[in-house]
């Protein structure tokens, strides 16, 4: 240490003096580089092989392993490049060769230390991978490949999904036994889809809406948060930190298990109203006859508003007044839940195209079918929400990410890693995004994920793993604009 400190002030007096300045950064770097290699130094002492160790272990065929060597093996710790020697043992009766050391460490069959791994996790969940890779370079001083960024982050993303499936299977085999707690005056859930950009390997078969090949995969989310108050002006108000986040690249029946462990995990049971919130589709309806029977249920407000702007485009696309008036007074009709009147208003009309005439047709069954769920002056006399921000969604994907090998989303070993980048901080933008919320003002961290019992939820620099196989699930910790109403 002492030598390392005396070469490094050696190495930047004589800069000084050639220079005449000192260049803080320059000296910042070698200075960490220095400590690095000193601490690698002592990290090497302590990993040295023991004087003594037992000629024989056991092995996993029953037999035990006979000490064959001593093997040396270079790992990359936090502190860099490192070279330790440890026993290795090879069984007689199935030739198969272990070093428990290795086990030991948590380095067997790798050549990098938990905590960069920890790491590469970390920043394979924040950015691209090559990206994640230039990070630690700059920030770590580790020189890793963007393959190792990707086949971590992706490792830990597979175990969180896995470790959560098995929650939620383990909770829906067994009977869900009432949550305890005090009475919940509202409890809300809200579901949606949309698509997220994936690899090409993973839409293979798969026709798009407009290509032949789709480039999307669809994740449904779902949302699940309290009202307990409303403001002097007796409109609702959601609960300060009561949102947890949930969902999955997986099919409607699998996402409706998952929300609803999610649920009664909240307290569906002790929810003295019960309110589901979609954007129209049946899947969404389907699902909650299934789980949440009972439940009021109430089409977002931005999606059927957004329904009559897209028609209208159609109709008019060169006359923009027009276009603005016709839509504004039907949405004062929509809000005013006469549906009905919306209805005549829609079938009154006619259409130069066959598109648009489609589209025409498609919107009046959209507001025919979901009429009973749009009573929106009747929701509001109960001071319920009726629509959250869902309608103004963004893609699940940082604006530097431009595409689909930009983001790394792919879904098996792949779909783990789309588990792994909703359980870090940098999700909390995406979903804010997604759902059309303003951004928090602080991160969340990873204890501010998960509020089931089967989650261990932890923040990036705990060694604990995170239970979680939803591309989004977290805690709404603060919002600074609040949901329509």
């Amino acid at each position: 240490m002492a030598q390392e400190v005396e070469s490094l002030l050696a190495v930047i007096l004589a800069g000084r003096r050639k220079s005449g300045r000192l260049d803080l950064e320059a000296v910042e770097m070698a200075t960490r580089a220095a400590l690095h290699r000193a601490g690698a130094a002592v990290l090497e002492e302590l990993l040295a092989a023991p004087d003594e160790y037992p000629r024989q272990v056991p092995c996993g065929c029953g037999r035990s392993a006979h000490y064959h060597e001593s093997r040396p093996k270079q790992l990359l710790t936090v502190l860099g490049r490192v070279e330790t020697e440890r026993p290795y043992y090879v069984c007689p009766a199935c030739h198969q060769g272990q070093s428990p050391r290795d086990q030991e460490l948590d380095v067997e069959g790798t050549e990098y230390s938990p905590g960069v791994r920890r790491m590469m996790a970390v920043v394979g969940s924040e950015t691209s991978f090559e990206q994640g890779r230039e990070q630690l370079q700059l920030l770590a001083g580790l020189p890793v490949t963007t393959k190792a960024v990707e086949r971590h982050a992706e490792a830990l993303g597979a175990e969180m999904a896995a470790q959560e499936q098995a929650a939620i299977q383990q909770g829906l085999q067994l009977p869900l036994p009432p949550v305890g707690g005090p009475a919940i005056p509202v409890l809300y859930v809200e579901m949606d889809g949309t698509g997220v950009p994936v690899v090409s390997t993973e839409t293979v078969g798969r026709a798009g809406k407009q290509t032949e090949q789709a480039r999307t995969r669809e994740v449904k989310l779902g949302c699940v948060f309290t009202q307990t108050t409303v403001d002097a002006r007796g409109r609702p108000r959601r609960e300060e930190g009561s949102s947890t986040y949930t969902g999955g690249i997986e099919t409607a029946q699998a996402f409706g298990r998952r929300l609803c462990f999610e649920a009664y995990q909240r307290g569906w049971n002790r929810a003295q109203k019960k309110v589901v919130i979609g954007d129209g589709a049946p899947w969404i309806w389907n699902l909650t006859a299934e789980h949440f029977p009972g439940a009021i249920q109430i089409v977002d407000l931005y999606h059927a508003r957004q329904h009559l702007w897209e028609l209208s485009g159609k109709l008019w696309p060169s006359d923009e007044r027009h276009r603005r008036n016709w839509t504004r007074r039907r949405e004062k009709q929509l809000e005013g839940g006469r549906i009905e009147s919306l209805l005549r208003s829609l079938r009154a009309l006619s259409s130069a195209t066959p598109e648009a005439a489609e589209l025409l047709r498609h919107t009046a069954d959209y507001f025919a079918v979901n009429a009973p769920r749009m009573r929106y002056p009747a929701f509001r006399r109960q001071h319920l929400f009726v629509g959250s921000g869902w309608g103004r969604r963004g893609r699940l994907q940082d604006p530097d990410r431009q595409s689909p090998e930009a983001l790394g989303y792919v879904l098996e070993g792949p779909s783990g890693q789309l588990h792994h980048r909703s359980s870090l901080p940098s999700l909390e933008r995406q979903i804010r995004g997604l759902l059309g919320e303003p951004p928090c003002p602080r991160r969340l961290t990873l204890t501010d994920l998960s509020r089931t019992p089967a989650c261990l939820a932890a923040d990036p620099l705990n060694p604990r793993r995170l239970v979680l196989t939803c591309p989004l699930r977290g805690r709404d910790l603060q919002r600074s604009k609040p949901p329509a109403r």
